[in-house]
């Protein structure tokens, strides 16, 4: 038996002293050692370990740090999928998210008046999943995809607030333990990390969530190391050989009890008064907090209610983020671009002296479109306000008019499409102008071809988003005559194309040459032609050419062509561009039969509309549209006063709210079906 001045008692000693020292400092936020002691005590548990290597253990506080450089991080399957939560941007949205967690319950006959909550911060930081095994740290890993993270282990295990061996005082470890949290780094250690950053003339980091995650994936634990990380658990994997607390909050404490730092800014909270009482205040002590948090969560405290409520998709029915608003700084504009997006729509993007605000270092704004710039008298060289709300993209809040410099130029749009040079135009009531050449336009242009060969125009099989980003990136493609000059070599050349698969394609595009002229017109893309409108274009006038030299007032004589659908055909044809590709198409082979002018057959719903809204059992929203149009009906965006059906699937939300305040008839899929077969 050992004696008490034994090198491994006193090994024993100092192991419990720091452990004691880091369970005070990372989980109660109470140090009790200075740093000069805390290191002192260090130093000679190194020593003993390095005189006595038997004593190493892979649990002493020496281990979190060193080892050898991983050359890459192998792939970790969760046990339990790490599920994302759904947002709340405001407090109707958060209502909302109560009540639909009320009519669960009830639907579940728990009878209640209000739901007990568990309120907690949303952290700006990296989930990980923490395995622990018998009471030890056995894993650690990223969220990844919710289903498959990178195992970090040797990484986690530097973070000194993660404990490697869970408290025994717990009324229980379980024999499997998976801990699910937030890694982060504090804003103080973010400040000395960048301060270490510039003095070493090296690239600051943009905010602490970024520097976090990249020193979470360092190849080298010593690095990590460096980086003093920070973790607080919000919830669990797996879990064996041992009993769930039975509300959210038992299941904190209990981690706490275990050795696992949870923040203490919790509470729980009676329905939605509650919640919202627990974000003002810390909203209001945002600022002042440590670390970096962009909102809050409300999570049903009950378990077993929560098993009631499940899931949806990827998210959790009994928990929701609360989103903080945006964040404001203040810039200069030094310039406005045009950026034409997939659709063909102008958008002026603000070029921005780089200003860090909601988390991130921004250089670029949106401006919306030329009225916004207009309402906010925007102009060159103006100071401006820039808010970012969470990913949004960051917008020009407003203009400061007392920093205006002299001659400070207005914006206009230009008249040309700054890519292919095709006529700009601004359909009537709409505020984005739009480049006409949708044939020709390198912007437009993967858009284009994937609208080409979509299954509801020439149907080409095999022809998806990998597939054209190659053609187009490496510019084997520049329009949809292109794609018939491929032949099985060039694509089997590409990444990912075995000659199998090339050779369908190609077969694909043989027998797309063969078509409808409804099926050509829906595939050119013309802005605001849709399936329906190419059918009444095609039955009206009969052949190709007739609709391309048709005038507006021509055009406005087909059956629901209206002034804006006609200016858009219109519009199309004028281009030159778009004329010419349609003749190398024709070149090409791809042909149609042709006849007389005929009327489009009225059909049964031919003065009905409908609107799809929500998840439908078995139907796809495209595939129960076509179904509406084939039997002469009209699928709305919206509810109004003129809507006849709405259709309504899973999750159906505001839309369906409005048709039950209009009086709207309200149908599911099986009652669709069963209407358009009578």
């Amino acid at each position: 038996m050992a004696s008490a001045k034994s090198p491994a008692q006193r090994v024993r000693r100092l192991r419990d002293e720091i452990a004691q020292a880091d369970n005070n400092y990372y989980l109660l936020d109470r140090p009790t050692l200075p740093d000069a002691e805390y290191d002192r005590l260090m130093r000679e548990l190194q020593v003993l370990e390095a005189e006595h290597p038997e004593l190493i253990t892979a649990e002493s506080p020496t281990q979190r740090v060193g080892g050898t450089a991983s050359r890459a991080f192998r792939q970790s399957r969760h046990a339990a999928p790490m599920l994302s939560l759904n947002n709340a941007l405001n407090e109707a949205e958060v209502a909302a998210f109560d009540a639909r967690a009320r009519d669960g319950l009830a639907r579940a006959r728990e009878e209640l008046n209000e739901v007990e909550y568990a309120c907690e911060l949303k952290f700006d930081g990296l989930a990980v999943n923490l395995r622990y095994e018998n009471g030890e740290l056995a894993l650690g890993a990223t969220r990844g995809d919710g289903a498959v993270g990178e195992d970090v282990t040797a990484n986690i295990r530097t973070i000194r607030a993660i404990p490697l061996r869970l408290h025994a005082r717990a009324r229980v470890v379980p024999t499997v333990l998976e801990v699910r949290g937030e890694v982060m780094m504090f804003k103080r250690e973010f400040e000395r990390l960048n301060e270490r950053q510039r003095a070493k003339d090296e690239r600051e980091y943009s905010n602490p969530r970024n520097a976090a995650a990249g020193a979470l994936r360092q190849l080298d634990p010593r690095i990590t190391a460096e980086r003093s990380l920070r973790f607080f658990a919000y919830g669990l994997g797996e879990m064996q050989g041992a009993s769930e607390p039975p509300t959210h909050s038992d299941l904190l404490d209990w981690l706490v009890a275990l050795g696992i730092p949870v923040a203490r800014e919790r509470e729980v909270a009676n329905g939605i008064a509650g919640c919202l009482q627990f974000y003002q205040a810390v909203a209001q002590r945002r600022a002042s907090l440590p670390y970096e948090i962009d909102g809050v969560v409300y999570r049903v405290n009950s378990r077993a209610q929560q098993q009631l409520l499940g899931f949806v998709s990827r998210a959790p029915r009994f928990a929701i983020a609360h989103k903080f608003p945006a964040q404001e700084a203040v810039t200069q504009l030094v310039g406005i671009e045009i950026q034409v997006g997939r659709t063909g729509a102008l958008t002026p993007v603000a070029r921005l002296a780089p200003v860090f605000v909601g988390g991130v270092t921004v250089t670029n704004a949106t401006l919306h479109n030329e009225d916004e710039v207009r309402r906010k008298d925007v102009r060159i060289g103006d100071t401006v306000i820039v808010r970012r709300a969470g990913d949004v993209i960051p917008e020009i809040v407003a203009v400061v008019p007392e920093r205006r410099p002299p001659n400070a130029p207005i914006f206009t749009m230009p008249a040309l499409c700054p890519v292919c040079g095709s006529h700009v135009y601004r359909e009537e009531g709409e505020a984005v102008a739009r480049c006409t050449g949708g044939l020709v336009c390198a912007a437009q242009r993967k858009q284009a071809l994937l609208h080409f060969a979509s299954r509801r125009a020439l149907d080409v099989e095999g022809l998806g988003d990998k597939l054209v980003d190659q053609l187009v990136d490496q510019g084997v493609v520049a329009t949809p005559a292109d794609l018939f000059k491929l032949g099985v070599g060039a694509l089997a050349a590409l990444d990912r194309m075995a000659e199998k698969s090339a050779a369908n394609v190609v077969a694909g595009l043989a027998r797309a040459r063969t078509t409808t002229l409804p099926r050509f017109i829906y595939a050119l893309g013309i802005r605001n032609v849709g399936e329906s409108t190419a059918r009444d274009l095609a039955h009206h006038f009969g052949k190709l050419d007739a609709i391309i030299s048709a005038t507006e007032d021509e055009l406005l004589q087909v059956s629901d062509v209206g002034p804006i659908v006609a200016a858009s055909i219109a519009r199309f044809f004028s281009e030159s561009h778009n004329r010419e590709v349609v003749e190398q198409l024709r070149a090409a082979g791809v042909h149609w039969p042709e006849s007389a002018p005929t009327r489009a057959p009225p059909g049964r719903f031919a003065t009905k509309t409908f609107v799809i809204t929500g998840t439908l059992p078995t139907l796809k929203r495209e595939d129960a549209k076509a179904m509406i149009e084939d039997a002469g009906g009209k699928v709305a965006g919206s509810v109004s006063t003129k809507t006849d059906y709405v259709v309504a699937g899973e999750d159906a939300g505001s839309k369906l709210a409005k048709a039950t305040a209009l009086g709207v008839t309200i149908i599911d899929e099986a009652q669709l079906q069963k209407l358009l077969v009578q």
